[in-house]
């Protein structure tokens, strides 16, 4: 699916004022198109991800007392309570927006726009058929260790320099002032410009700028944690739970920096089916040689045989056969049953007849419990005899002769 993206226009903007959009192929590789339209002209039938303006947004930095994070209402509440004295406007009038992963006691950023612009945005959207998915801003504070972002957006005469660092976001008209207000650059500052504003940019930070499009800035943006969809925009529910996971899927399969991962995942699976196949063959090959050395050895010991099918069953054929055709015993006699059966039984327990034929020995009136058959079966199981009661009859017979 692809992934569109759309930029409303900000806060300042005249009222029906277009919508900049962006449409990336679904890897996130190829810039499909690109322009402005109202709404209801915007390309693709997929959901949209909102790009919300750096002009639209404020930053400020709180910490969350104890048990601000039990419930929504109250988390606003502690928000409006805590950012009150901050703001300009009163709290009511206010979307905020809350770090993730902030949690109570920690410092945490909160995103703040007007209320009724963003529902403004969000119905225009929504009332030309189009899905939210998520609301992202253009940009966010940096972390503490990270070196600021200067980022020159717009067109000549209406450019904007926006400020990122560890102490938030901040937009200022692109001009002499603005970077004088910036102050010195660190050496690994990091500078960027739309390439409309990249000559201004440069002659007035007296560096190279990185250009980057505004359609690529925002799909960067994407992969930023940041959703501003929360408290009365927030989609509750198995509906937003699904979502979530939909995004986090697509990211993993999608992202340009999940990409490592994703073929350290691929190598990792392909070389296990390749272990585990090489670990079959050379099990089978190291079987199917134990097979050919058994087949071997019966060849080998009795030469009348040409046709090896069971080598063990033929092998026992074959000793029985030599041993009644020399006159040796085998488990199948009547004396080495008997042997057997008499270093097995209870004592005191005698059979009232015997009766031995076919290599099969029946004994009668041994009248044993259960518990005394099953023991005695599993006694001449140990000398490789088989037992079992039929009515009032013990059956033994060699388990060869089986």
């Amino acid at each position: 699916m692809a992934l569109i993206l759309v930029q409303p226009p900000p806060p300042t903007a005249l009222p029906g004022a277009d919508f900049a959009w962006a449409e990336w192929s679904a890897d996130r590789q190829r810039l499909r198109q690109q322009g402005s339209a109202p709404p209801a002209l915007l390309p693709g039938q997929g959901e949209a991800t909102v790009i919300v303006p750096a002009a639209a947004l404020s930053w400020h930095r709180v910490t969350l007392p104890p048990g601000s994070l039990a419930s929504a209402a109250r988390l606003r509440s502690v928000l409006a309570g805590l950012l009150e004295d901050r703001l300009l406007d009163e709290p009511e009038q206010l979307h905020f927006a809350l770090e993730p992963g902030a949690r109570a006691g920690e410092p945490a950023w909160v995103a703040i726009c007007q209320r009724a612009w963003l529902r403004a945005v969000v119905q225009a959207l929504e009332g030309a058929g189009r899905r939210i998915g998520r609301l992202v801003p253009e940009f966010a504070p940096r972390p503490a260790d990270a070196p600021p972002l200067l980022f020159a957006t717009g067109e000549p005469g209406h450019a904007h320099l926006t400020v990122c660092d560890g102490n938030g976001v901040l937009s200022l008209p692109l001009d002499g002032a603005a970077v004088a207000l910036a102050g010195p650059l660190p050496p690994d500052a990091e500078a960027g410009a739309e390439p409309a504003v990249a000559e201004l940019a440069e002659a007035l930070m007296g560096r190279p700028v990185r250009l980057l499009p505004a359609p690529q800035r925002w799909l960067e943006a994407t992969e930023l944690p940041w959703d501003l969809a929360q408290f009365e925009f927030a989609m509750t529910g198995r509906a937003r739970a699904g979502k979530q996971l939909a995004a986090t899927a697509d990211a993993l399969w999608r992202a340009p920096r999940w990409r490592a991962a994703r073929w350290g995942a691929g190598l990792l699976v392909a070389a296990q089916l390749v272990g585990v196949n090489a670990w079959a063959w050379k099990e089978r090959h190291a079987l199917e040689a134990k097979r050919r050395a058994v087949d071997q050895v019966l060849v080998q010991t009795f030469p009348s045989v040409k046709l090896v099918i069971d080598a063990p069953a033929q092998m026992a054929r074959e000793v029985a056969a030599l041993q009644q055709a020399t006159g040796g015993l085998t488990a199948g006699d009547l004396e080495p049953m008997l042997a057997a059966l008499a270093a097995s039984l209870p004592a005191g327990s005698l059979p009232t007849a015997i009766d031995y034929a076919g290599g099969q020995l029946r004994l009668r009136g041994l009248d044993l419990p259960p518990s005394a058959q099953n023991t005695l079966a599993g006694a001449l199981a140990s000398r490789g005899y088989h037992a079992r009661s039929e009515g009032g009859l013990l059956l033994v017979q060699a388990e060869a002769a089986r």
